[in-house]
C-alpha cells in the first residue's frame, strides 16, 4: 500500500511538472527570436550635390554631396535637406516652414527647374545625384538662402492692398462683390510670393532692378481686377513702363514652373490690353 501511494505521488508530480516545462520552453523560444535581428533592408543610397557658400568664410561657391539613404527619409526634397542637417551637416542652411506648399518658404531651384522642395518627389528611379541650388540671378545670403529684399520692395511698391473708392459708411462690416468680380481673382489671389517664376524669367534675370518680374505683376493685376477697388487707372498708370511691364517678352518660363500652376504670364498679357484700350 505504501509502495502504490509512493508511485502515485511521483506521477502527480511529474504531471505538475509538465506545464512548467512547458512554459519555460516557450519563454526561451521567446527569448531566442528576440535577440535574433530581423533581417536588414539594402540600403538606397540617393546621393545630393548641393549649393554651398558661406560669406563669412574666404572660399568661393562649391557643391558638397551627401548620401541618404531612402529607406530611411520620407518622400520629399525638403525630407532630404532637413535629413541631412540633421544627421550629417548642422551649417547646411536654408529655408523651410509649413511643408506643405503654402508659404513658398523653400524654393530653390532642383534639378534645373524652380520648384517648392516640400513638393518636389526625391526621383528614386534616376542614379544620378540630385542637384539642389538657390534660386538663380539672385544674390545668396547663404547657401541655398536667396536675398528677397528686391523683390519684396518690388511687391510693396504696387501697393498690394485694398483701397476702396470711398470710405466705408456707418454700420458697413465690409465691401461686398459679386460672385461673378470674386471669381475674377481665381487663379492670382493663390500666389505664395515663392519668386519661382521671377527668378525663372530670363527678362528679370537681366532687369531685376527696373522690370518687376512675374509675380509682382500678376499681383498687381489681381488688384486692378477687384471690383472693391477705386485706383484701377492709377495702378494701370504706374505700370505703363518700359521696364516695368514690357519687359516681359511672354516667354512663358514662369507659367510652366509655378508651383501653384497659376498663369502670371496671362495677368501680364490682360495689363498689357487694358493700356492698350
Amino acid at each position: 500500500m505504501t509502495m502504490m501511494f509512493s508511485s502515485l505521488t511521483k506521477q502527480h508530480a511529474l504531471r505538475s511538472m509538465i506545464p512548467r516545462l512547458a512554459i519555460r520552453s516557450f519563454a526561451a523560444d521567446a527569448s531566442l527570436k528576440a535577440t535574433i535581428p530581423p533581417p536588414s533592408q539594402k540600403e538606397n543610397i540617393k546621393y545630393f550635390k548641393i549649393y554651398r557658400w558661406d560669406p563669412d568664410q574666404n572660399q568661393k561657391p562649391y557643391l558638397s554631396t551627401y548620401p541618404v539613404d531612402l529607406n530611411e527619409c520620407g518622400p520629399m526634397i525638403l525630407d532630404a535637406l532637413i535629413k541631412i542637417k540633421d544627421e550629417q551637416d548642422p551649417t547646411l542652411t536654408f529655408r523651410r516652414s509649413c511643408r506643405e506648399g503654402i508659404c513658398g518658404s523653400c524654393a530653390m531651384n532642383i534639378d534645373g527647374s524652380n520648384t517648392l522642395a516640400c513638393l518636389a518627389y526625391i526621383d528614386g528611379t534616376s542614379s544620378s545625384a540630385t542637384k539642389i541650388y538657390p534660386l538663380p540671378h539672385m544674390y545668396v545670403v547663404k547657401d541655398l538662402v536667396p536675398d528677397m529684399a528686391n523683390f519684396y520692395e518690388q511687391y510693396r511698391s504696387i501697393e498690394p492692398w485694398l483701397q476702396p473708392p470711398k470710405a466705408k459708411e456707418e454700420g458697413q462690416a465690409e465691401f461686398l462683390q459679386s460672385k461673378e468680380d470674386r471669381a475674377k481673382l481665381d487663379g492670382m489671389y493663390e500666389c505664395i510670393l515663392c519668386a519661382c517664376c521671377s527668378t525663372a524669367c530670363p527678362s528679370y534675370w537681366w532687369n531685376a532692378d527696373k522690370y518687376l518680374g512675374p509675380a509682382v505683376l500678376m499681383q498687381a493685376y489681381r488688384w486692378i481686377e477687384d471690383s472693391r477697388d477705386g485706383s484701377t487707372q492709377k495702378r494701370l498708370e504706374e505700370l505703363d513702363d518700359a521696364f516695368k511691364l514690357y519687359r516681359c517678352h511672354t516667354i512663358m518660363n514662369c507659367t510652366k514652373v509655378c508651383p501653384k500652376n497659376l498663369n502670371p504670364g496671362r495677368a501680364i498679357a490682360q495689363i498689357k490690353k487694358k493700356l492698350a484700350h
